[in-house]
């Protein structure tokens, strides 16, 4: 009884210190969800500038002198070739990265801002407005069959520029496993890493951080390795993304759209909807990151809903 009588004690004391105690601040949650969104639209852009001069830097004073050390007839040709390659690839991914930014999506015709309000659902992305308008949060405009918001760009994508997004991800991709294949050869080269075994490139990670910590490889080597799964891991995510983004602009349906369940009925056919958004003279537009149609705001709008 008396072994009872103490862990009763015990227990309303806990639960009184439990009710007393004052409440644990959490830094995270309490941070409000725009301000990490907004954080994060700004170190986006930066992360991919840094990126691109990086790789940049990797390819023209690394690789190629490397690979093609030797100022034969037939090298200076690869040679060449390469650097044009690398320069086609990485002035349509930067072209079309610029291209999203000077296009936007937004409407010109709507200047009013709406206020949400503090029950509305849409709490942390976009708030949806009638005939295909979205109200942006993060940029603070309406955008026009808006898709979804970009943080390496820093703004939205919709009806405007989505052919450059689509562009822009689809050289991306090229250019990450591009270098990748570069950077394989740069490390068989330089370095006497030898690929022909599969698991070689999935070992080598960890063994390269463990020989860096015992000395026996440079920062340099490390570093290029990390490259080479940075690149992977860019170009993959940027195929996979692209593909599931032509797949919705051939079916004639967006982002948002999907997020919210609705099924579009749309009477246009695939083809029909590529041409809307890669604009008829689409050829240019695969090799150039140029302007190929202007569209209407108004005939967009009254298409959705």
């Amino acid at each position: 009884m008396r072994m009872r009588t103490r862990t009763d004690r015990w227990r309303r004391k806990l639960r009184g210190a439990e009710r007393t105690a004052p409440p644990q601040l959490d830094i995270f949650r309490d941070v409000h969800p725009h301000v990490k969104l907004r954080l994060l639209n700004a170190v986006a852009p930066v992360y991919f500038f840094m990126a691109t001069a990086v790789t940049n830097i990797l390819h023209f004073c690394f690789f190629i002198p490397t690979i093609f050390p030797y100022p034969e007839t037939s090298l200076m040709v690869s040679s060449t070739l390469h650097t044009i390659l690398v320069l086609f690839l990485m002035f349509n991914a930067l072209g079309n990265y610029i291209m999203t930014i000077i296009y936007p999506a937004e409407s010109a015709n709507e200047t009013v801002i709406p206020v949400c309000s503090p029950h509305c659902s849409d709490k942390v992305d976009a708030h949806y407005l009638l005939n295909g308008r979205h109200f942006c949060k993060l940029c603070k405009k309406i955008i026009l069959k808006r898709d979804h918001h970009c943080f390496f760009t820093g703004n939205c994508i919709g009806n405007k520029n989505m052919r450059y997004f689509l562009m822009f991800c689809i050289y991306t991709s090229c250019t990450c496993l591009y270098s990748l294949v570069l950077g394989v050869a740069f490390l068989t080269v330089e370095y006497s890493i030898s690929f022909e075994n599969p698991l070689t490139f999935l070992t080598l990670l960890p063994l390269s951080v463990c020989s860096f910590f015992m000395g026996s490889i440079s920062g340099l080597q490390l570093f290029l390795v990390l490259m080479l799964y940075v690149w992977l891991g860019i170009g993959l995510v940027c195929a996979g993304f692209c593909s599931q983004q032509m797949l919705l602009v051939a079916r004639g349906q967006t982002w948002c759209q999907m997020q919210r369940g609705e099924l579009v009925r749309n009477c246009s056919n695939w083809k029909a909807n590529l041409r809307h958004v890669f604009g008829s003279r689409w050829i240019l537009g695969l090799i150039l990151p140029v302007q190929t149609e202007v569209c209407s705001e108004d005939a967009d709008a009254q298409k959705q809903d």
